[in-house]
This record gives C-alpha cells, structure tokens and sequence, in this order.
C-alpha cells in the first residue's frame, strides 16, 4: 500500500501517538521556559510600559507581598516560553491529523503553519498596542484627588497575559475553520450559514475575555474576529474546491492496463 493510503490506526496507537506528540509539545515549551527565565526581567519592562506611561508622576508598580517578583518572573518565563513554542505545538498538530488528510492537503503544512503563527503574534500585537491603551486609559479615569492608582504587579501581570493570550487565540479563527473544515466536521457553506450565530459568539467572546464593560474595548476584539472570520470561510472554501477538483481528476485518469 501506497504511504499517502489512508491506513486505520487502533486505537492505543491513536492515543500512543497522542501522548508522544503532548511530551513533545510540553519539551518545548520547557526549553523555551529556560530561554526566557534569562531575559524575564527585560520581558518585564516591555510588558509594564503601556501602563506606566499612563501613570501619574512619581507612580510605578508596586508589590505587596515579598515572593511576588520571583513568582512574576517565573510566570512570564512561563508564558514566554509557551508563546515561543507555539509555532512547534501547532506542527506538532498538524502532523497528528495530517495522515487523516488527502494527500494534496497535505503539502499544505507549510503555508498553514505560516498564516497561523502570524495571526497568532498579530492578535498579540493588536492587543499591545491597541486594546492596552484603551483599556489602561479606562481604568485609570477613575483616578481622583483622593483616589489614587497603586498598582499590584502580579495582578498586572496575569491581566495582559490573559488578554494576549485572548486576542492570539481569537486570531487563530481561520486556521481553527480550516482544521474543522479539514477533518470534515464542518464545510464552507455550513460556515456561512452560520454567520449570524457567530457575530453573537464573537461579542460574547469579547465581553467575556475583555475586562472593561464598555462596548468600545469589547467591539476592538469583536470585529477582528468576525473579519477573521469571513477569511476562514473563504481559506476553506478554496481548499474545498481544490480537493473537488482533484478528486475528478483523479477519477478521470485512465486506469493501467495490465500487461
């Protein structure tokens, strides 16, 4: 049998592959734990400058108990190192459900693998350096003569980390259309038909994942996402019709005679 033949896999080999491909995806991101508990107090500084350039004059980041900058490094070494292995965990995705593929979607690893670690780092970007002001901005209107800001780091810390890991994962929209659509679990059109209950979703998303309750900061996360969205349809839509016309191709091509 051909190696691009689908063969069935048992069952304790299935979840035999799936254990080695977790210990690999856990590997990863332990190594680049280590990369980045060197460089956590830089990370550090990069993190908390959108909101101390908000602060008053003479304000900074405070800590109210001894252990929490250590236990702040390790976090951000830990999280760092989880964003740095994103791109391996997803090829590692990609080859756990690539023998369930047709063999022209297979060659497809490289641009997927792509497009996906883009949108995850530019969902992390627009959250930098569009949802973090907007949101810091908000928070700090509150100040007043007798009401000033003292900023814990380690609740500052896990906020930006849930909210870049938010709007990274609310990016990946398309590429998680494309694994459903290529594991036949949804289509294009049922996709589209489907549009309205998503626009719901989306904002339901966003005031989850958003932690200011006004509609500007949950609409920043919304729209992206529905916009990505309509991309993922489109992307699936394409792959499907590749497959449909190579499967009549394939249909096509005369049979060898035997000899």
């Amino acid at each position: 049998m051909e190696d691009d033949d689908f063969k069935p896999i048992p069952i304790y080999a299935y979840l035999e592959e799936l254990r080695t491909r977790l210990i690999r995806c856990s590997l990863a991101v332990v190594v680049g734990f280590c990369v980045c508990l060197g460089f956590s107090d830089r990370i550090f500084h990069v993190m908390a400058r959108p909101i101390v350039k908000l602060l008053p004059n003479g304000s900074s980041l405070v800590y109210t108990n001894l252990p929490d900058p250590f236990f702040m490094y390790l976090k951000i070494a830990f999280v760092g190192g989880a964003f740095l292995a994103f791109t391996y965990v997803l090829y590692e995705v990609w080859t756990f459900i690539r023998p369930r593929l047709h063999p022209s979607e297979r060659r497809l690893a490289a641009p997927i693998l792509g497009l996906a670690t883009f949108l995850f780092y530019a969902g992390m970007a627009f959250c930098y350096f569009l949802v973090f002001p907007a949101t810091f901005q908000f928070f700090l209107s509150f100040e007043t003569a007798s009401l000033k800001p003292m900023i814990a780091i380690r609740e500052y810390v896990s906020l930006i980390m849930v909210l870049m890991l938010g709007f990274g994962v609310a990016f990946e929209t398309p590429i998680i259309l494309l694994f459903l659509g290529l594991l036949g679990i949804v289509d294009s059109a049922l996709l589209r038909k489907g549009r309205r209950y998503f626009l719901v979703i989306a904002f339901a998303v966003a005031a989850v994942l958003t932690p200011t309750p006004d509609p500007f900061n949950q609409t920043l996360m919304a729209v992206p996402m529905i916009l990505l969205y309509e991309l993922g349809i489109r992307i699936l839509s394409f792959v499907e019709k590749r497959r449909h016309r190579l499967e009549n191709e394939e249909h096509l091509q005369p049979s060898n005679p035997a000899v």
